[in-house]
């Protein structure tokens, strides 16, 4: 697979933003439409404000922004004219006024509208904060009485503040009055931010982040994969054939800490660097990008990276102590196992890799087989002469002797010959069983050799015996990503398709490739025996059906239901319905968000947890659409296919008459052609008996 750069559409996320940025004290608020004069109906409202007020998202959407649902005996005049003046004149208003709940509880609410605009400047919607100060109000009152004074100014002055300082925080329309008020330290909370704008744009990022797919960070990885390869090939052989000779070791130290410092660099970038996390998502924020790393490869990469070789820079005096402590540099080589996908996207890269790591493998044999001999003849006081060094010594007429009762000490062929031939057995064993010029002549170096012949036989087994199976095996996703790929293109150019559809068709099929690898979940399942896969898809499906809609349904009713629940994904600016068309299926929101769009209005937003559809009828199963459904960002859908709910309560008739009396609650948007006018209708009435 090639590298996952992740999800990357421009996107309009002011609802995500907007969400965010409210913590949970201030997630009390609606979105209205600032476009439809008349009532500016609600198109988003927040599961705080539904805690609030006690009405469902359901009962909410479409109502007037000036709420006047939660208008009653108490509630101003003065202030409500005032709303209504603040709404049709696209101003902001904040002031203090008496709701009630749905159940009929009174309550005291902050209220703080801020007109919201586009990028061309028009005002499109009204974002609306309410927040519960019942308490502070009783307890306003009670120190009133307890005083015996009254106060000029509304003791709930700062309340009100506070509130609009973290509403403006968010629309940028913080300004300098009431400053006598409220004094707020420029350094402490730098410029303010932009106002929020309803439009679709590109994925924000620092300057100093680097992307993880760009080339420059596609060349810097095979950078420090060389340099993992280097320390792989120089720190097992410095440990040893070099030992504490400080001449040899010193002749490697500029390239060792040229190393060091690559690897401390490449530190710094992983800390600067993007990733896709587990939703598809390129993740740009600086801080969660450090939180990722430090859990994951910062440990070993830091490990990897203290600098030993600057002791010689500074000659300082080091034994061969410090030669086995930079073997925690070969950790550095897991690393290679993370970066696989990006290195294999080429069989000659394949191949490359394999060799190189069978002939890393030779080499630290050879280093072992070294070791083994030059122990050999300093431990045996009576055989030390019959070791393959000494008879390697022997061949090359540079024989080993004694020295001063030190066995093997003298002379001796060159560091050079004596690793060449150590490579030379080790490969020699590693791919056959040897030519017997290099041998094992005592115990130790036999058992060494039969290990060597050991995992030699599994090597060979291994990569050699079965490099095509190991490349198809890496590349059977690969190749059926090029095989659909290459007949999408061949599709395009026979039908002639122009190039704004070609562009829409390729970018759907790579990103429903990167979020589903390709994966046909009821291609997967159709084998299955129906009881098995009706518990698969229950549990694929749980989320959509743990709605109250649900909630009546038998267990069967519910297996029965899953096998007709699919899983639908939608781009940033691709229409899921379009006016007029016959609906399908019942829609629920599982990630994301979309806009109901009708004449380039918007009637509603829909986020995660929304339902959309329309009201059923067991007898008119025709279902017309009264408005278009455009994706905002990356959705991820789950959709009930309306025959296949139709064949299932056609079998539960006892569940079927509560369905569709509960499915009309439960819709946050009723898609049925002429529905719209019934709600406009319901609404003038609420407001005229209000």
């Amino acid at each position: 697979m090639p590298v996952m750069k992740g999800l990357l559409a421009p996107q309009n996320t002011f609802l995500d933003t907007i969400a965010t940025r409210f913590d949970g004290t201030h997630s009390n608020f609606i979105l209205a439409n600032a476009q439809v004069s008349k009532g500016f109906p609600i198109v988003y409202c927040s599961d705080g404000f539904c805690e609030l007020t006690g009405f469902s998202r359901a009962e909410v959407m479409q109502k007037s922004c000036a709420c006047k649902f939660l208008y009653g005996p108490e509630t101003s005049e003065s202030i409500i004219l005032s709303i209504d003046d603040a709404l049709e004149e696209r101003k902001e208003f904040k002031d203090e006024i008496m709701f009630y709940k749905k159940t009929a509880v009174l309550f005291w609410c902050l209220l703080d509208i801020v007109p919201i605009k586009n990028e061309k400047g028009d005002v499109v919607l009204f974002l609306a904060s309410f927040k519960d100060i019942t308490d502070t109000k009783a307890k306003a009152i009670q120190e009133d009485k307890r005083e015996g004074q009254v106060k000029t100014g509304s003791p709930f002055s700062s309340t009100r503040m506070r509130s609009s300082t973290v509403l403006y925080h968010i629309s940028g329309h913080l300004h300098s009055r009431e400053k006598s008020k409220i004094k707020l330290n420029k350094n402490v909370f730098g410029d303010l931010p932009a106002l929020p704008e309803y439009k679709v744009a590109d994925a924000k990022k620092s300057k100093f982040i680097l992307l993880h797919y760009s080339t420059f960070k596609a060349g810097w990885d095979w950078l420090i994969l060389l340099a993992t390869f280097y320390v792989a090939v120089t720190v097992p052989y410095n440990v040893c054939f070099i030992g504490d000779d400080d001449d040899l070791t010193r002749s490697t130290t500029v390239s060792d800490i040229a190393v060091e410092i690559l690897f401390i660099i490449d530190i710094v970038f992983n800390f600067r660097t993007t990733y896709v996390s587990k939703s598809g998502q390129v993740i740009f924020d600086a801080r969660q990008i450090c939180i990722h790393y430090l859990t994951t490869w910062f440990i070993i990469d830091l490990v990897a990276a203290l600098p030993f070789d600057l002791l010689y820079a500074f000659k300082v005096s080091v034994v061969s102590v410090v030669h086995l402590l930079k073997t925690v540099r070969l950790l550095r080589l897991l690393r290679l196992l993370q970066k696989m996908d990006r290195y294999s996207q080429h069989s000659t890269v394949v191949l490359t890799l394999l060799m190189s790591m069978f002939a890393l493998l030779a080499h630290w044999m050879a280093c072992i087989w070294y070791i083994i001999g030059k122990m050999e003849m300093e431990a045996n006081a009576y055989n030390w002469d019959i070791g393959w060094l000494h008879e390697l010594g022997k061949r090359l007429e540079s024989p080993y002797f004694a020295i001063g009762g030190v066995n093997g000490t003298g002379n001796g062929p060159s560091i050079r010959s004596v690793y060449i031939a150590s490579l030379y057995f080790t490969l020699s064993s590693l791919t056959s069983v040897g030519f017997g010029n290099v041998s094992a002549n005592t115990d130790a170096e036999k058992i060494f050799s039969v290990c060597v012949m050991l995992i030699g036989a599994l090597m060979h087994a291994l990569v050699f015996g079965n490099v095509t199976a190991i490349i198809q095996r890496m590349y059977s996703r690969w190749s059926q990503y090029h095989t659909r790929t290459k007949d999408l293109k061949d599709f395009i150019r026979v039908h002639h398709l122009p190039q704004s559809l070609k562009q829409r068709m390729l970018e759907y099929f790579q990103t429903t490739w990167s979020v589903n690898n390709g994966i046909d979940c009821n291609e997967l399942l159709k084998d299955f025996p129906d009881e098995l896969r009706s518990d698969i898809t229950m549990h694929l499906n749980k989320e959509i059906l743990e709605l109250s809609l649900f909630a009546s349904a038998s267990r069967g009713c519910l297996r029965s239901l899953s096998l007709h629940i699919k899983t639908s994904f939608c781009a940033p600016g691709e229409y899921l319905l379009r006016q007029g068309d016959a609906l399908q299926a019942i829609f629920f929101v599982c990630s994301g968000s979309m806009e109901v769009l009708k004449d380039g209005m918007v009637l509603a937003i829909l986020g995660k947890g929304d339902l959309i559809g329309a009201n059923l009828s067991l007898d008119d199963r025709v279902i017309k659409t009264n408005a278009d459904v455009k994706a905002l960002t990356y959705c991820d859908l789950q959709c009930i296919n309306l025959k296949g709910l139709y064949e299932v309560l056609d079998l539960y008739p006892e569940y079927s008459h509560h369905f569709v009396q509960d499915i009309q609650q439960d819709l946050t948007y009723n898609l049925r052609e002429g529905h719209e006018t019934h709600v406009t209708i319901m609404s003038h009435c609420d407001e005229k008996n209000g």
